[in-house]
């Protein structure tokens, strides 16, 4: 019944993940092709994509739907399509809102899910949108805590302002509020039934014998 269903909605939770923005393999693939970045083992390594940190906010809307969204900040050299690369590494902040399509319910300690979503991102004096989709996983630790991975190709929706590239992150987070407490149903008891009659003689034929 509801009880049941209530148990397989997210309950509401912030995450904090570390991340890598990676905007070089993105270059490469566009640039030539994805079996041959593959082929060539031209995927970037860890120290050419810029670490950062990310807070999301989760929230169950259906059985299999859950809202997240997302502040993202990190260091780096940020390629515009048709400015100048900077000096130095800048701040890039991005904040997105996504929905997570969950192949399983939360009943299931392990979760696939796909998102997708709509951003903007702040680079110097630069405002853009991007627009993230992605695979995602998550691993449910005693319904309070979880792990999660999720890897994100954020395509731009403003070209001038915004350039392609992916984004993976690692993170934890833990529900917000009390943990659901399973809805426990009041037994009504029934009341007891009335004392049997007592098997003594009517009180009006008593009166009537005193009487006589």
């Amino acid at each position: 019944g509801l009880v049941a269903q209530d148990d397989n909605i997210r309950q509401s939770a912030l995450g904090i993940s570390f991340t890598l923005t990676d905007f070089p393999t993105s270059q490469r693939i566009r640039s030539s092709s994805l079996s041959s970045v593959l082929s060539n083992k031209q995927w970037a390594k860890f120290r050419e994509m810029a670490p950062g940190i990310a807070v999301t906010y989760f929230k169950g809307l259906q059985k299999h739907i859950d809202f997240a969204g997302t502040l993202h900040g990190t260091f780096v050299n940020y390629p515009f399509a048709n400015r100048p690369s900077f000096a130095a590494d800048n701040l890039l902040l991005e904040a997105d809102a996504s929905v997570n399509l969950k192949m399983t319910t939360e009943k299931y300690w392990v979760i696939p899910y796909i998102s997708l979503g709509i951003g903007a991102n702040k680079y110097k004096g630069y405002w853009g949108a991007f627009a993230p989709v992605g695979l995602g996983l998550r691993i449910n630790f005693f319904d309070e805590a979880s792990l999660f991975i999720n890897n994100q190709y954020k395509l731009p929706v403003t070209t001038e302002t915004s350039t392609h590239h992916f984004y993976n992150s690692i993170g934890v987070s833990g529900i917000i509020g009390k943990k659901k407490e399973p809805v426990v149903v009041p037994q009504v008891i029934p009341p007891p039934p009335p004392p049997p009659a007592p098997a003594d003689t009517p009180t009006g034929h008593r009166h009537t014998a005193r009487g006589t």
